[in-house]
């Protein structure tokens, strides 16, 4: 299922300076699911090395939350991420690049003092929707 959003980037100022969108319209009537805040940690309670193998591990827990209320990664209209230094940006956006549809959700990064772990580097929550 393709959902059918509105995806709003005038171009009346200035672009996005990576793969988001400025704004996600919603149709009357979708489905939301709102996403904690994941952290690149396996079940097993392993953290891997590195923003972007923990940028593809959250992505990865994020579509089985997703799958779990009948959505997929496609249906994320809206990402919030968390590096905890500016080294890690990159590796984030890398990531980030591999799992978002185009047109991309609308999107904020931030660099952060740190998370609960020392080893965490990334955190990543998301607000899917559904439409109909």
């Amino acid at each position: 299922m393709v959902n059918r959003f509105v995806h709003h980037t005038p171009g009346t100022i200035r672009a996005p300076f990576a793969n988001y969108s400025h704004g996600v319209e919603l149709p009357p009537g979708a489905r939301i699911i709102v996403c904690s805040g994941q952290l690149g940690v396996t079940a097993e309670d392993s953290v891997p090395e590195g923003s972007e193998a923990q940028s593809d591990l959250i992505f990865s827990n994020i579509s089985e939350i997703l799958a779990s209320a009948d959505m997929e990664l496609s249906d994320i209209v809206r990402i919030n991420a968390y590096v905890s230094d500016r080294d890690h940006l990159a590796g984030y956006m890398c990531a980030r690049d591999r799992y978002v549809c185009d047109p991309p959700p609308a999107s904020t990064l931030m660099i952060v003092s740190g998370f609960a772990r020392p080893e965490f580097v990334v955190e990543i929550e998301v607000l899917a929707a559904r439409a109909g």
